[in-house]
């Protein structure tokens, strides 16, 4: 039972982050109708700052919950000026062109992004600092779930409530809905369409790069590469809850954190991604829209 439990924490663990990375994701495409295969990367990118202003202030003798809570900030505001800028050089100009413009646009941004960062940086794994401190009351439950499992999972919990808070009850927050109900009226009434897409990929990179801090701190170790695999695994969340579906993408994130961690443990971890993608095909070929998704009538 005792293993079970751990298997399930870590589940969760990993669908706490892949929802964080999957909302950009949703975010976007509700929006725009883009997928922005370049959000891995902005994820990647928030994890290394991170790791640069962690390192820094650590040499300086900040104490541990500073460098977490400054580190955080950096990674997110500079995650959020990488994803404004991505959007206004990659998709802005091609917004109402073919869909497979932006298409090819987004995986031409997300290889850029890779090698940017391959030279900027190394090719090897870097050690990730343990940003996440050890508290005292998990001592008794210590084997089944840690610190940064809770830290993670109260972190995204934070995060959902806000976010529907922001989606819900805030201008900003209902200029978004008005404009991924209809964008030419929401610019008709007065909505300025620009700003809205632009906070939307500003929200979504903030959410990705605390997600990258998080795990590589829980991991401990990070590598240019990492925003790939993360962002494929995030993007098949958000595609198996309904893409565009923000209460979707958190459900889709879960139940692929918690298929993998059970794959992991009971089978093996070489089987991992193919529990995951073949859920993934299941649900497509039976609710093809998500599972929270609607299916869209085009009218002729």
């Amino acid at each position: 039972m005792e293993y079970f439990i751990e298997l399930f924490f870590s589940g969760l663990t990993r669908g706490s982050i892949y929802a964080l990375i999957a909302l950009g994701y949703t975010m976007v495409y509700g929006i725009i109708g883009l997928i922005n295969f370049a959000h891995g990367e902005i994820y990647m990118i928030g994890a290394f700052t991170a790791f640069i202003v962690a390192t820094v202030l650590s040499i300086l003798g900040f104490p541990a919950l500073a460098i977490f809570v400054i580190a955080a900030l950096a990674a997110a505001v500079w995650s959020s000026a990488y994803g404004y800028t991505v959007e206004k050089l990659a998709y802005k100009p091609l917004r109402n062109a073919p869909r497979l413009s932006p298409l090819i646009s987004a995986i031409g941004m997300s290889i850029f992004l890779q090698n940017y960062v391959l030279l900027a940086q190394t090719s090897d794994f870097l050690p990730f600092p343990q940003l996440i401190p050890d508290f005292e009351f998990m001592d008794s439950i210590a084997g089944v779930i840690g610190s940064s499992d809770i830290v993670i999972l109260i972190t995204t919990a934070v995060v959902m409530v806000l976010l529907t808070w922001l989606i819900k009850y805030t201008r900003i927050g209902k200029a978004m809905r008005a404009t991924a109900q209809d964008r030419k009226m929401a610019m008709l009434v007065g909505i300025n369409v620009n700003h809205v897409i632009s906070a939307t990929f500003i929200i979504g990179s903030s959410l990705a790069a605390v997600g990258g801090l998080l795990i590589a701190s829980h991991v401990g170790q990070i590598n240019f590469f990492i925003g790939f695999i993360a962002g494929i695994k995030a993007f098949t969340a958000a595609v198996l809850g309904g893409i565009g579906s923000i209460p979707g993408a958190v459900l889709g994130s879960f139940i692929l954190g918690l298929t993998e961690a059970f794959a992991t443990g009971y089978v093996s971890s070489d089987y991992e991604d193919v529990f995951a993608f073949s859920l993934l095909v299941l649900i497509l070929i039976f609710r093809p829209a998500g599972l929270l998704g609607k299916s869209s009538i085009e009218k002729v």
